[in-house]
C-alpha cells in the first residue's frame, strides 16, 4: 500500500472524524426505521431469512445423507 500524503492524510483525518460525529444519529435513524417497519407490518409473509440452516434429513439421490444402511 502506497504511504499517503499529508493532504490525504487530513483528507482521511476529516472523513472519519465526520463519520465518528454522526454514527449516534445514524444509528438512531436505523433504529427508528425497524422500529417503524415493525408496527407497519408486523408480519411479513416475503420474509426469507439470510441464512438457511442445514437439514440432516434431506436425502439425495434416493440415499440419506449418513448412508443407505441406516435403520
Amino acid at each position: 500500500m502506497a504511504k499517503l500524503t499529508p493532504d490525504q492524510w487530513r483528507k482521511r483525518e476529516r472523513v472519519e472524524t465526520l463519520i465518528r460525529m454522526m454514527a449516534p444519529a445514524l444509528n438512531l435513524m436505523l433504529a427508528a426505521g425497524e422500529r417503524l417497519s415493525r408496527v407497519v407490518e408486523p408480519d411479513d409473509p416475503e420474509y426469507y431469512p439470510a441464512r438457511v440452516e442445514a437439514n440432516d434429513t434431506v436425502s439425495i439421490g434416493g440415499e440419506s445423507p449418513r448412508g443407505a444402511a441406516q435403520e
